[in-house]
């Protein structure tokens, strides 16, 4: 027996079908680093099945190993283009993000030396300071329309800062910023929301939207009820379990002693596994809808549980994310997001997919 990582692929379409109904324009699906972790090879087919037609990714690779499942889509590159990738850029027909002059100068080329017109987007930095075309370099482009010529301007975009904090007033500024950058380009269609940004109303409203974690069941309302589905099951069986008496201590450094005689169980899943090393003493898992905690320090591959109260035995299993459980509460316990949660899950869990493709 080994722990097991249960995958809900007909929960990530529900969840893409509820985040395009917030939306007048379309809605891609962000299947970056392995679709969140969960597997980008089985993910992206039921995305398209349930209606997708955008995706987007953060590298080439990710873009070149998912292109042939979804055919017809879009599929576009968030981390842009690097010098010597443009010729597989073009024969793969993937769309590149770009943030600079420079792309943009390699981009062009490509397409002279290709002789057709290559599809691009364009990413304008609003507030991030991370990647996206700087405020001096997008006024040299929206001046110069030959800097674009032999390209196909697919949207023009930009990424949030803080769209799960409503009322922050970034999200308002990046608004009318995105706005008057797009102003120069007439008809031009735009990308500006994220998972988060789906709710801030009107003023998040574009052409294109680009949800991710809440695709995979990370709540886009912090502090409201998550309205998404949850995706995600994780559960491991008890290798052991052994009676210890008050005053004795478990696992490594003695970090958590016994108020009472106590039954530990252990679970082979360990931080080489993404269950943080930080969840020591935090955590808690299920048995029978009943809630055991982490008790001592997360190791490699085992961690132990305080299973006095109820009735567990070596072969059951401990769900350590459940609907209950979800991977937000795990990551309020790890001190952490949602994101890093889903990402960090190890390939050691053997990972079962259900719902329709």
């Amino acid at each position: 027996m080994t722990a097991v990582l249960d995958i809900d692929l007909g929960a990530i379409a529900s969840n893409w079908r509820f985040l395009s109904a917030q939306h007048k324009g379309a809605t891609a699906g962000v299947i970056k680093a392995d679709a969140y972790g969960l597997g980008a090879a089985q993910v992206a087919p039921a995305l398209l099945a349930a209606g997708c037609k955008h995706f987007f990714v953060a590298h080439l690779s990710e873009a070149v190993a998912v292109q042939p499942l979804i055919p017809g889509a879009m599929l576009a590159v968030l981390n842009g283009i690097l010098a010597g990738q443009e010729a597989e850029f073009a024969a793969q027909g993937i769309v590149p993000v770009v943030g600079s002059l420079a792309e943009l100068a390699l981009w062009r080329a490509q397409a002279r030396l290709a002789k057709r017109v290559l599809p691009v987007i364009l990413h304008v930095d609003t507030g991030m300071a991370r990647l996206g075309f700087s405020a001096p370099d997008w006024a040299a482009l929206a001046g110069d329309a030959s800097l674009l010529e032999g390209l196909n301007l697919r949207y023009v975009m930009t990424h949030l800062v803080s769209a799960d904090k409503p009322a922050d007033p970034m999200n308002a500024a990046q608004s009318m910023r995105f706005a008057a950058a797009c102003a120069p380009f007439e008809g031009v269609r735009r990308s500006f929301a994220n998972s988060s940004g789906l709710f801030l109303g009107a003023g998040a409203e574009s052409d294109l939207a680009r949800p991710g974690a809440a695709l995979y069941g990370v709540n886009p309302t912090p502090g409201q009820p998550n309205p998404m589905r949850p995706v995600v099951r994780l559960s491991a069986p008890i290798l052991q379990v052994r009676t210890i008496e008050a005053g004795e201590t478990v696992g490594y450094e003695g970090a958590w002693t016994a108020q009472r005689p106590s039954r530990i169980a252990t679970l082979g899943v360990g931080y080489a596994d993404g269950y943080h090393r930080v969840l020591s003493n935090k955590a808690l898992a299920y048995f029978d809808g009943k809630a055991v905690p982490l008790v001592g320090r997360v190791s490699m591959d085992l961690t132990t549980f305080d299973v006095t109260d109820v009735a567990a035995k070596p072969g059951d299993r401990l769900e350590l994310i459940n609907a209950a459980h979800g991977v937000d509460a795990l990551a309020l316990a790890a001190g952490t997001n949602g994101y890093e949660i889903l990402c960090s899950l190890g390939r050691r869990y053997h990972r079962h997919y259900s719902g329709v493709l």
